[in-house]
């Protein structure tokens, strides 16, 4: 998949809006604002936490933006940002949900697609399956798969060995994969 940005031009409009340009800080936030959101989507897993994780991100990112250091990619340190604030957000929202659970009646649980054999209904299913990944493993195949970033790209974003990257990737390809044809084995030949 093709990245919707250079990294390179990415570093470059960073530099100018660290130094106080409030024109290459609004380009950047146009530039950068669907790669946060997706990334927030990708932790959190609901659309409306992931708009208020990605609010978040920017006000953090207009007030931190020159303590970004210049060692590393920009992308990377958007990156650490927004999983954090992610990760802090999902801890809010636990604890949340554990003080409103006494009050909130019946859990609400799955509901469940009636089979058609079609490309919506696997589309329905990947996006289900992904989000029962391990965390860990859902940030990886969204990163390499779905975003388009090489594996050592996405061990630099992580902050992790490359060769851990590639083991998460391929653990989740293949629980994707095994639980798409344990639930839909006519899917055999819509799989890559």
């Amino acid at each position: 998949m093709k990245r919707d940005w250079d990294p390179a031009d990415v570093d470059r409009l960073a530099q100018r809006a660290a130094t106080g340009d409030e024109d290459a800080f609004e380009a950047l936030v146009r530039l950068v604002y669907r790669r946060i959101y997706r990334w927030a989507l990708v932790r959190v897993g609901d659309p409306d936490d992931a708009s208020d994780v990605t609010q978040r991100v920017l006000v953090r990112l207009h007030a931190k933006l020159e303590s970004w250091e210049r060692r590393g990619r920009f992308s990377t340190w958007l990156y650490r940002m927004t999983a954090n604030e992610a990760s802090s957000w999902s801890r809010r929202a636990a604890r949340r949900a554990a003080w409103l659970r006494p009050w909130s009646g019946e859990a609400a649980g799955r509901s469940t697609h009636s089979a058609n054999i079609d490309q919506e209904r696997l589309v329905d299913l990947v996006r289900t399956f992904f989000m029962d990944l391990p965390p860990r493993q859902r940030e990886v195949l969204d990163l390499v798969d779905f975003q388009g970033f090489s594996p050592g790209e996405t061990a630099e974003m992580l902050q992790m060995n490359p060769s851990t990257v590639r083991a998460n990737l391929l653990k989740a390809r293949r629980s994707l994969r095994s639980r798409i044809l344990e639930e839909r084995p006519d899917a055999l030949e819509l799989l890559p």
